[in-house]
């Protein structure tokens, strides 16, 4: 299979962590270990900059949500059935929109690691390891998935002492932090007989 133009000039480079030791598995770990890092840190800091590009935006989807939540839920205390129903349907559009965004950011993590299964695919698409005491093997997608969990733990707990990310962090601790206090249908309990009267028909 030849070998996208983009990945022949990333594979000299890459292929270089597959030959430390000279032994063929602990050269594949390292090597795969070492790919997951790459793409770890590149869609934290491709999710880094979504966030910040975005940050305008998401806040006022948020503040939205926020608003028109906390809207439905005096309408419905009052038994503005009318009221209601309009901040619910601006508090659900507000919410898809946030949530969308949530998956763009998401998207924005994870491309790196459909890249590097794509160098994997052209290099090692035959390589199979057998499993210890099973009689079963894997190849290099179920290694590198493993591998990459294990770097996303890793790189959890060092997070916060690596500068950029530090002040990332900080970020949105101070943004999650002011997203202010949602009302809850809970408030609702003591009226909830002559509420649900008004809302009859």
């Amino acid at each position: 299979m030849q070998m996208h133009p983009f990945y022949l000039a990333m594979d000299p480079y890459l292929i270089w962590f597959y030959r430390i030791t000279g032994h063929a598995f602990p050269d594949f770990l390292i090597g795969t270990f070492v790919l997951a890092w790459i793409a770890l840190i590149i869609g934290e800091f491709t999710i880094s900059l979504a966030f910040l590009a975005g940050r305008k935006r998401i806040n006022k989807s948020n503040d939205d949500m926020l608003r028109f939540q906390n809207l439905s839920i005096n309408a419905l205390k009052a038994g503005d059935k009318d009221a209601y129903l309009a901040s619910n349907r601006l508090a659900n559009d507000a919410f898809g929109n946030s949530f969308f965004m949530q998956i763009a950011l998401s998207a924005a993590f994870l491309w790196p690691i459909f890249f590097a299964l794509a160098w994997m695919q052209y290099r090692f698409s035959d390589v199979e390891f057998e499993v210890l005491f099973l009689d079963r093997s894997v190849g290099h997608v179920c290694i590198f998935i493993t591998l990459y969990a294990a770097a996303y733990l890793i790189f959890r707990k060092i997070k916060h002492r690596l500068p950029y990310f530090r002040r990332i962090n900080k970020i949105l601790d101070s943004y999650q932090g002011n997203n202010g206090e949602i009302k809850s249908l809970d408030e609702l309990l003591p009226g909830e007989r002559k509420i649900g009267k008004e809302f009859q028909g």
